[in-house]
């Protein structure tokens, strides 16, 4: 950018632009440029300044992301660079990962940022009293593609789901909106998940806090903490993630919402439900409840 402020306030420029002006316009500060103009970088110097910002943007997203996945993340904006460069950038820029090594069996889980509320006590009276929600991820030839599922305890309904081939913090964010506005804004509703990233971001508990949900997160070394939701990953993987290989993530996406839609609420009968479907379930239910009134 500096190089075009400099051609813009040329003398012998068509059509002159003065330095401050340009400056602003292009949002940076007369100083910058004219510290620039005293030791003047290469363009790929410039281009690694702002592949460097643009990083540190998609690290503070989500910061469990090493640099591999950040290269993931700057193809899928359109940058065309490497992984070594990526790399070097982070090195540069002190951008890691802050998972760095393998887990270990007995690893610390994320800080959590809400107790755990449900001990794993998964049942629920009424529609909206409890909502688990997590991430899976399947790979297709273009590359990964993640869904993020939130399920009402109380008739096993899948209330919001969000599908992108990123996984940041926004993911498990549009999931919970949906599900908010599917279930007309209840509040009080508490919400459990494991100690991810995406559900520790400060999106997703700025999400809570907005429409006045309560958060909570399992326990550290407690696999069973999300094992209700985890069956409805493993019903998926089963009957559609598993099933071919998949040529693209539309091909993926457009499977997962018409199994989800089509079969798992509508044909899939569940012995947990009185061997009604979720959908039937919730009829019958609400049905009852008018009646009693």
């Amino acid at each position: 950018m500096f190089p075009l402020v400099q051609e813009m306030a040329a003398v012998g420029a068509p059509i002159r632009v003065p330095v401050a002006v340009a400056c602003r316009v292009l949002g940076f500060t007369k100083q910058a440029y004219y510290q620039w103009v005293k030791q003047p970088q290469s363009k790929r110097e410039l281009e690694d300044q702002h592949l460097i910002e643009v990083l540190r943007e998609v690290h503070e997203e989500d910061p469990e992301f090493g640099y591999r996945f950040l290269t993931d993340e700057l193809l899928d904006l359109g940058y065309e660079v490497s992984e070594r460069r990526v790399w070097r950038l982070c090195h540069v820029a002190g951008i890691r990962s802050v998972i760095t090594k393998r887990k270990r069996r007995n690893a610390k889980a994320g800080a959590p940022v809400g107790d755990d509320l449900v001990e794993r006590e998964f049942t629920a009276e009424q529609s909206n009293t409890l909502w688990l929600t997590d991430i899976t991820e399947q790979w297709t030839k273009e590359g990964r593609l993640y869904l993020c599922a939130v399920k009402d305890v109380w008739s096993n309904r899948i209330v919001g789901y969000s599908i992108s081939n990123r996984m940041q913090a926004a993911l498990a964010v549009t999931a919970l909106e949906n599900a908010v506005e599917q279930r007309g804004y209840p509040q009080g509703t508490i919400v459990h998940s494991d100690r991810g990233g995406q559900f520790r971001s400060q999106s997703f508990q700025h999400a809570l806090a907005k429409h006045q949900l309560q958060g909570s997160m399992g326990r550290v070394g407690a696999a069973g903490d999300n094992a209700a939701m985890e069956s409805f990953f493993s019903l998926l993987q089963k009957n559609v993630l598993d099933r071919k290989a998949w040529e693209t993530r539309l091909e993926l996406r457009l499977a997962i919402v018409a199994w989800i839609e089509g079969k798992y609420h509508r044909k899939r009968r569940q012995r947990g439900l009185g061997r009604l479907t979720p959908i039937e379930f919730e009829v019958v239910n609400v049905s009852s409840v008018a009646l009693a009134a």
